[in-house]
């Protein structure tokens, strides 16, 4: 658990983050939820493009979550001054180790890109001849298990360097694919339940193998805890996106974990070209802005945090039910995108709408809100708005499902 004493001993690690952004960045301020204000010009509006709250959560094709002034200033002081690239990510990669108290760390260009560096340095090491041959496999370690209910869309990222995908379900059928040709197992968090081999167990397979293990932890803050929990666990690698629960910018992420692999995965990032990784180019203005955003993420509340989200998902859920006939359900995921959530569902029978049209009438309305949900409930979360905006969901949803009960 970070305690303020321990945070503000690793404060003292990188100065000239601390004097560019002055005592503030100590204060009482960063607890609130401000986030950095428009500029004048309003070039969404020139684009005609509409802005909404958002009731749904970090989601990229909603651009993620709103950074916070400390952020848009690191990132605008980030944009003043030329600076040594390598220079500037082995400094921040020391600062954030220090944060969270690993063994290493730097930003990289979000969770996927963290999971094919990460891989690659696995992969190659520090031979510059190999980090140049991928994703041609010949003669290279090629295979990485994953558990099949862990196997989603974004391995992609894995089969990028080049590599097979061995899928297994049970422990016995885990360790029989290893082999001489197993590069690393990787461990899709948010899946935890969708496998049969657990953390523990997994790693305790990995080790007894000699088997480099990753963790894919891209939407799992919060918890605060989460950011250390995995490394102390034993995995070698995790991964973390930057611009969700961090509230960081939304293209940067976190890698974290074993000293070797990471200065590894650093051989396939700019500013060297001769690599697979040279598209996700993590500029001087996003590291900044990364490390101030997990320094303001340290400092917070938490617990305060979490309050305010219960007592307005609370909100929402009252003025859903003065409405005869509505139903909801608050929870909180297990895995990823722990926050107070809420389910909405009615009888349609008597609310005659349904959750498609209810998130219509919300998406096209004034203000525009955005939620989610499937066929049978509308989904809320409030983690993502500024505070007062939960009355104005609250309010729209009353009246959307009163104007057709």
């Amino acid at each position: 658990m970070v305690t303020r004493r321990k945070l503000l001993k690793s404060l003292s690690v990188l100065p000239f983050v601390g004097s560019m952004l002055g005592t503030e960045l100590l204060s009482a301020q960063v607890l609130s939820n401000s986030v950095a204000q428009p500029a004048t010009r309003d070039f969404f509006k020139e684009l005609g493009l509409r802005t909404f709250i958002n009731a749904a959560g970090t989601y990229t094709s909603m651009t993620g979550s709103l950074m916070h002034k400390e952020v848009t200033d690191a990132i605008s002081y980030g944009a003043t001054e030329y600076v040594n690239l390598d220079e500037l990510h082995d400094k921040v990669g020391e600062r954030i180790a220090a944060l969270l108290d690993c063994e290493y760390a730097t930003v990289s260009s979000g969770a996927f890109g963290a999971m094919t560096i990460g891989l690659a340095g696995v992969i190659c090491g520090m031979d510059k001849e190999k980090v140049e041959q991928l994703p041609d496999m010949k003669g290279l370690k090629n295979e990485v298990i994953l558990q099949k209910g862990h196997n989603i869309v974004y391995t992609h990222a894995l089969k990028n360097v080049g590599v097979d995908i061995v899928l297994v379900e049970s422990r016995k059928e885990l360790e029989k694919a290893i082999n001489d040709k197993t590069a690393m197992m990787w461990f899709l968090n948010a899946n935890t339940d969708a496998g049969e081999v657990k953390h523990e167990e997994f790693l305790q397979i990995a080790k007894k193998h000699n088997i480099p293990t990753f963790i894919d932890c891209a939407a799992d803050v919060p918890p605060v805890e989460n950011l250390f929990k995995f490394t102390k666990m034993g995995f070698d690698l995790v991964a973390f996106s930057g611009g969700k629960g961090l509230r960081g910018p939304q293209s940067a992420g976190l890698l974290l974990g074993n000293k070797k692999f990471i200065q590894a995965a650093r051989m396939h990032t700019p500013p060297r070209g001769f690599n697979i990784g040279r598209g996700m180019k993590v500029n001087k203005e996003e590291v900044l802005g990364m490390l101030v955003a997990l320094e303001l993420y340290l400092q917070r509340d938490h617990a305060e945090e979490w309050k305010m989200w219960e007592g307005q998902i609370q909100l929402i859920s009252d003025q859903a039910l003065s409405v005869e006939g509505v139903n909801t359900e608050i929870h909180v995921p297990k895995y990823a995108n722990c926050v107070p959530s809420l389910r909405i569902s009615w009888d349609q029978t008597r609310i005659k709408i349904s959750p498609e049209d209810l998130r219509k009438e919300l998406r096209e309305g004034h203000p525009s809100i955005e939620t989610v949900g499937g066929k049978e409930n509308v989904g809320i979360t409030t983690w993502m708005m500024d505070p007062g905006q939960e009355r104005i969901v609250a309010s729209r949803i009353r009246e959307i499902l009163l104007k057709n009960a």
